[in-house]
């Protein structure tokens, strides 16, 4: 079985753009917010002057108070194996996301309205949006994650209009914590009435080789347009190809245009061209659009596997919830960019953006550092999950949120794959079998270049009704004991691991004995960083590594998850507090966990990893036996107790718990240094690390992960702050009350320790340190000149930072 797949990409370039054909305009200033049910709200002569003034992107609900009466849900959960119903309390992130919003904004119209076309474009609002202008309602739109826009040009009068939005949230309708309100950009975009067609444009090339690409190029048009040029411009400004096309057919242009020598995208080598796209009316320019795009290849063969430009690779994958921790689900570009950047160091190539439809932010950022993308679209069909799930609106709205999806956003080179689903219970039986193909058929329709998967929980029953067998790419969640008769049973020559591991850990939190268990609790509601520990239905991360290692026909795996979420704290679900997940490969704040290093040292072989653990403060715990590993790309390692040699530890391929991990399993505690020395292959020292029992705190460390920010108002700082002793190690069991003051041209924006268990909020200058570490986020003014965070803890010497706030 062979299927492969060639494409062209595209992207937008801009946020705003203008010139005399359209002007585009992110409307993020001016909004009023008030959370209530009365749908007079909609009415332009509504009094809406006590009304909270906010800019977008706006999540309602992430300022809190965290409470377990937010969305309680009693529920028995059927991808967990469970058959009786238990209280979830933090199974949503215990914030009040649940309720009625509403939003208004004006827009201004000083310009003759026969002559233009206005629409108005959401990239997500949280959620069955209906919008109004001058209490008139234009339309409605469900689905949360969803792109859609409404031509609102007959609805509009010259002077001032009132846009409204009514957002609503019903209990019981996410697994996890799904946010409120309008999170993503809303564009109001003016256009000639001859004008290019919303997400109409086309990319694909037919033919790539080192020498030449074969461009097509398919706009439709709306109007009288009567000719569109065409010009292709590489990294270095310089205008490479051009095209004409008078020739319409139907409402569409179609041009071939030849890049010579073309630069391929890839994670290693993510090379970007630009485009623009004009429209002629009797020889004047009615429209223009400019694009940023890349040139690659993808296959996926029965003999090969995946191919990415010809050549043979593996996914080294995570999946990526939403939210953005402290700033709940608002969209934010810095944000964004540091989760991905943090997985790219870690040696990530891919994302699954897991459960849910992508940000174009996400896509664009995943083009430019180098990722490949599985976009995802529904958690959800026909069957529900939860109570007031997706599924009420599956019938009417599947088809529509698609096509929009995909024409929203198929031209970005970093997507690789379509996802239609995750662990749908619509897996057993025909009915299902068809819905799947029903699914799969609309995404061929709209893109034919890339194939389609689902994430598969219930192997048995898809292997049995021939669910899995019509993919284009079989993908398995978890089930790692069944890879072997999928593969004999599925007709496609390979699988995707498409949600792997789900292994579960608190930052710097060591439990003992250290065992391999499954659904472990503890007093505290905290898990192990020794990576021993998972849920009933998953596994730690070795299982999934033995079968990327050996099975050629696996085509790599989909880890669960790069950072931790709000909400589903398996396996503390029924426990309270606790509202956010363990299953993070870094914590809610973005600090990697111990199994970041796991990762990295397999992931990214090309620097050094050499990673050690535990920490070494285990005051009362002299003699005892505590286990200490490391996690680095050499073979071999020797680790000191204060000097003295506890043996030289090599990686053994034919031993599952020794074969990624160097293991101690016998050490004694004794106060003092902890050492590991690496050797290569040929028994000579390359590398070593101590680890130091630390003394009483003493002072701050702080560390910005960038030093300069844009000016702009919206851009971000995330400083770690570490408690360290007076020779600067790291106070592991330091929970510390502090407290944060941002001067100058920067502003407090939130805090987080990533400890699931704190009740403390996000949004006020003040939180403990957890295990030692928090992260603080110092957002820009639109001034510049320089933002001073200062950090203040009781019995701790004061600390300050400085950032640089320049214009970009």
């Amino acid at each position: 079985m062979k299927r492969i797949f060639y494409l062209f990409i595209l992207f937008p370039l801009y946020v705003f753009s203008q010139n005399q054909s359209r002007e585009e305009l992110i409307l993020r200033e001016g909004w009023k917010f008030i959370k209530n049910d009365d749908q007079l709200f909609k009415n332009e002569n509504f009094d809406d002057s006590q009304w909270e003034q906010i800019s977008l992107p706006h999540d309602w609900a992430i300022k809190g108070p965290f409470d377990k009466k937010y969305d309680l849900q009693k529920v028995a959960i059927f991808q967990d194996g469970e058959k009786k119903a238990t209280e979830k309390s933090g199974r949503t992130g215990a914030l009040p996301y649940i309720g009625t919003g509403w939003y208004r904004n004006t827009i201004h119209i000083d310009e003759n309205l026969d002559s233009k076309q206005y629409l108005l474009q959401f990239d997500g609002a949280m959620s069955e949006a209906q919008v109004f202008i001058n209490g008139k309602k234009v339309g409605e739109h469900p689905y949360g994650y969803a792109y859609f826009y409404f031509d609102i040009t007959s609805y509009l009068q010259e002077g001032d209009n009132t846009l409204a939005v009514r957002l609503h949230n019903e209990p019981k309708s996410s697994r996890w914590y799904p946010g409120a309100g309008i999170y993503r950009n809303v564009t109001l975009i003016t256009k000639n009435e001859s004008n290019f067609e919303q997400w109409g444009t086309t990319i694909t090339t037919p033919f790539v080789d080192d020498r030449q690409a074969k461009v097509v190029v398919n706009s439709q048009v709306n109007g009288d347009v009567d000719q569109v040029t065409f010009e292709i411009v590489n990294h270095e400004n310089e205008v490479i190809a051009k095209g004409t096309s008078n020739t319409k057919y139907g409402n569409q242009f179609e041009s071939i245009l030849e890049v010579k020598d073309p630069q391929l995208w890839s994670p290693e080598s993510p090379y970007l061209y630009q485009t623009k796209i004009t429209a002629y009316q009797k020889g004047k320019v009615t429209d223009e659009i400019e694009k940023t795009f890349g040139i690659r290849t993808i296959s996926f063969t029965a003999d090969k596997g995946f191919e990415l430009n010809g050549k043979q690779r593996k996914f080294k994958g995570v999946c990526l919830h939403h939210d953005l921790g402290p700033i709940g689900i608002a969209i934010n570009r810095a944000a964004l960019k540091r989760q991905l950047v943090i997985m790219k160091e870690m040696g990530a190539d891919a994302i699954r953006t897991a459960h849910n439809m992508p940000s174009i932010e996400q896509m664009e950022l995943c083009d430019e550092i180098g990722l490949m993308v599985i976009a995802e679209s529904f958690d959800e069909w026909k069957k529900p999950k939860v109570d007031n799930g997706y599924h009420r609106f599956f019938d009417d709205w599947a088809q529509k949120d698609i096509e929009n999806l995909v024409r929203r956003l198929k031209n970005h080179p970093s997507i690789v794959m379509w996802s239609a689903g995750n662990e749908v219970p619509d897996q057993f039986g025909s009915v299902g079998v068809k819905r799947a193909k029903w699914l799969q058929d609309i995404f061929h329709k709209e893109d034919p270049t890339r194939p389609v998967t689902v994430g598969m929980d219930q192997v048995k029953a898809v292997m049995e009704s021939g669910f899995g067998a019509i993919l284009d790419i079989p993908g398995l969640n978890y089930r790692t004991h069944l890879y072997d008769e999928a593969f004999e049973k599925f007709p496609q020559g390979f699988v995707l691991g498409s949600e792997t591991a789900s292994t579960v850990s608190s930052r710097g939190v060591y439990k003992f004995p250290v065992e391999e268990f499954k659904k472990k609790k503890y007093d505290d509601f905290q898990s192990s960083s020794y990576d021993y520990e998972a849920c009933p239905w998953s596994n730690i991360p070795e299982d999934d590594f033995i079968l990327q290692d050996d099975k050629p026909w696996v085509l790599g795996e989909f880890v669960w998850t790069g950072f931790d979420y709000l909400g589903e704290p398996s396996p503390y679900n029924e426990e309270w507090p606790s509202r956010s997940s363990y299953f993070g490969i870094c914590d809610l704040a973005g600090m990697p966990k111990d199994r970041f290093y796991l990762y990295k040292s397999r992931w990214n072989t090309a620097e050094e990893t050499l990673h050690i653990l535990p920490h070494w403060n285990w005051e009362g715990r002299e003699g005892e036996t505590t286990p200490v590993f490391v996690y680095t790309n050499y073979n071999s390692a020797e680790l000191f107790i204060n000097g003295k040699s506890q043996g030289v530890r090599t990686k053994d391929k034919d031993t599952r718990l020794d074969r990624y991990r160097l293991r101690w399993m016998d050490v004694k505690y004794q106060a003092g240094t902890v050492k590991v020395v690496a050797y290569d292959d040929a028994g000579n020292k390359v590398a070593e690390k101590e680890v130091h029992t630390a003394g009483k705190p003493h002072h701050f460390k702080l560390e910005a992960d960038r030093k300069t920010i844009n000016a702009d108002g919206e851009d971000l700082s995330f400083v770690t702050v570490s408690v360290v002793d007076k020779e600067g190690n790291l106070c592991p069991n330091a929970n510390i009350p502090l407290t944060f003051n941002v001067q100058g041209q920067g502003s407090f924006k939130a805090v987080c320790n990533g400890d699931a268990t704190s009740l403390e909020l996000f949004h006020l200058p003040k939180m403990k340190t957890f295990n030692g570490k928090l992260v603080v986020l110092v957002q820009s003014k639109q001034i510049e000149g320089k933002a001073i965070l200062k950090v203040k803890g009781k019995g701790v010497k004061q600390k300050s930072i400085e950032i640089a706030v320049a214009k970009d």
